[in-house]
């Protein structure tokens, strides 16, 4: 009987799941603003992504060559950006609404202890901050997702079993 190949996308679902899950409980105990709780749903993505290229090689046989692995692992990650892109996007404008004034009001107490900042040059920062923060989120979330993604996945193609039977040259 063959093996069934689990789809990378299917994969990159539960993962992006997975976090979405943990960052709503994240704000609903309003632990959101902890840096080092938020922290975790990165650990979750670079396992879930080693373990996924792992299985990958193992539901292969291990006929599979580095880069197999490395893009099954980058699918993965692809599909968990645009999931999250998406999650985040309707998570502030319809999910959590009150979110956005939380984070205004947070930056507005960080550039109060800011000294050396006039109540003119605070109150641009604020107002700039409102109208760019969904840009600055969307791209943070591609840039850092993408990133821990490539580091996840080589490092999942780097240590999962490979034999290739075949040579690249003999792939069609």
């Amino acid at each position: 009987m063959e093996t069934k190949i689990v789809q990378p996308w299917m994969k990159g679902l539960i993962l992006s799941l997975i976090t979405i899950v943990y960052s709503i409980a994240l704000y609903l105990t309003d632990l959101w603003q902890n840096k080092s709780l938020s922290y975790i749903s990165y650990v979750v993505i670079i396992g879930g992504i080693i373990w996924s290229c792992i299985h990958y090689a193992k539901q292969m046989d291990g006929n599979v060559t580095f880069g197999n692995v490395f893009a099954h692992g980058f699918k993965i990650t692809a599909t968990l950006i645009v999931i999250t892109v998406v999650y985040s996007f309707l998570s502030i404008k319809v999910i959590f609404p009150e979110m956005m004034d939380k984070i205004l009001e947070m930056t507005a107490k960080e550039l109060e202890k800011n000294k050396s900042l006039t109540d003119e040059q605070a109150k641009n920062a604020l107002d700039m901050t409102s109208k760019f923060i969904l840009p600055f989120m969307i791209g943070g979330i591609i840039l850092m997702y993408g990133i821990v993604g490539a580091i996840a996945s080589a490092i999942g193609a780097g240590i999962s079993k490979k034999n290739p039977q075949a040579t690249p040259f003999d792939q069609q």
